[in-house]
């Protein structure tokens, strides 16, 4: 780490150890452009677990940070208490354009739309998949420039990342640039330079408009043949999704296209930030390749790709001495739990052997748990299995993260390969 970013880690975390708690601001995209952050979450879990902050902090108004292991588990596998309607980010539906999503939903509406997609990642799916992934790594790095500049973000996760969700569409392939810039909006804060934050509402409405005229041309398609194996065609065919409203369709689309993006393609970027910030860790991962799946699993944890997921309580609650009330929004802060020293050992160091690396709540608990987490392990297996008969060593040269306090991620990150073996 070079010494500006020490100095500037150093300067946030005496702020984040002096400021007044009530001043924490956590949603600040500041703390998440420079990667400030942890400091702050740090402070959180020693001093006031179960944070209120005031409405200022966010522009939807006031909401609780739970930020230790447990007490994140134990809002997470509570859904009667801890509703996921209406939104699972701290952001409320946009009130002429909503977007209904079964993460969104409660049981029984929640496992039946849940139901209808998860064939795409059963275990005989998967494994039908595994060829067509190897493949595709393989080409892509074999593609890659030695010894130049070049943006992994692009190259790798990205490319990789659209192909896989342009495949479970069944999405014309040439388009597939389309999917990574609807998930982007999709998550995209409106400071955060993608939009014009006067017109956010008309500008998110807008592409969103476009991504669902799109897809409703595959939906008429899929609709009227046999069912097949895409995503499309199964929330066409399914009992609980075919008579879906235009909006719910599109929220689905959405939440599928994000999960397939954004959670993947920033952990495939944060394996490699990860390695050579460790040169200890990556030299032992060369060693013994067999350690890949664990490393696979300590980079999902030390990454943490979506930081946060809201709930919203049903009744008035009490947790960690604090009372909540009912309506009350509580992000769970899946990042801060995966850094909790209680629960965690050595939770700030990267470990490519660590013991019940599994161990961590990247993947979320209860009935929201990511539905492709397996299909996510499997394609950074594979990558990591290809990049190791291929690269001595994949040096970050520079990057910028991406101002989400939702998406934990890289805009780009610019590496040089020196040579190939």
């Amino acid at each position: 780490m070079k010494s500006d970013e020490l100095d500037a880690l150093a300067e946030a975390r005496q702020r984040a150890n002096t400021i007044p708690l009530a001043d924490i601001n956590v949603c600040d995209l500041e703390l998440w452009r420079n990667d400030t952050k942890l400091a702050y979450f740090d402070r959180l879990r020693r001093e006031d677990p179960v944070h209120l902050h005031p409405p200022e902090h966010h522009r939807n108004g006031a909401f609780w940070s739970v930020t230790r292991f447990n007490d994140i588990v134990a809002v997470d596998t509570d859904h009667e208490t801890f509703s996921s309607e209406p939104a699972i980010t701290l952001d409320d539906p946009m009130e002429d354009f909503e977007l209904p999503m079964f993460i969104a939903m409660d049981p029984p509406r929640h496992d039946l739309q849940r139901k209808i997609v998860q064939p795409i990642v059963s275990p005989s799916n998967l494994s039908t998949l595994e060829p067509l992934i190897r493949r595709r790594i393989e080409t892509t790095l074999d593609e890659l420039p030695i010894g130049e500049t070049f943006d992994w973000v692009d190259r790798v996760s990205v490319e990789l990342t659209a192909q896989m969700l342009a495949t479970l569409f069944d999405f014309p392939f040439e388009d597939r640039r389309k999917l990574t810039f609807w998930s982007d909006a999709a998550t995209a804060e409106p400071d955060s330079g993608m939009w014009d934050v006067e017109r956010f509402d008309e500008q998110f409405a807008a592409v969103m408009t476009d991504c669902l005229t799109y897809f409703t041309g595959l939906w008429n398609e899929r609709v009227n043949t046999e069912p097949k194996g895409d995503l499309i065609s199964m929330l066409a065919h399914g009992e609980a999704t075919r008579h879906m409203d235009p909006q719910e369709y599109l929220g689905n689309l959405i939440l599928l296209i994000v999960g397939g993006n954004d959670t993947t393609r920033n952990t495939m970027s944060g394996s490699v930030l990860a390695l050579h910030q460790n040169p200890d860790q990556h030299a032992k991962l060369v060693a013994a390749p067999s350690l890949i799946p664990s490393m696979v699993s300590e980079t999902i944890r030390w990454q943490t790709p979506l930081a946060y997921m809201r709930r919203t309580a049903t009744r008035d609650v009490e947790l960690g001495g604090k009372s909540i009330r009912k309506g009350d929004k509580v992000a769970m802060w899946y990042l801060s739990g995966n850094r909790d020293e209680t629960v965690i050992e050595h939770p700030n160091s990267f470990i490519v052997d660590r013991p019940r690396a599994r161990h961590h709540m990247a993947f979320g608990f209860g009935i929201h748990r990511c539905l492709g987490n397996r299909l996510a392990e499997l394609q950074l297996k594979i990558l990591w299995e290809e990049i190791l008969n291929r690269f001595p060593e994949i040096n970050v040269v520079g990057l910028e993260r991406v101002p989400s306090a939702f998406v934990n991620g890289y805009k780009t990150m610019h590496v040089e390969i020196p040579r190939r073996l």
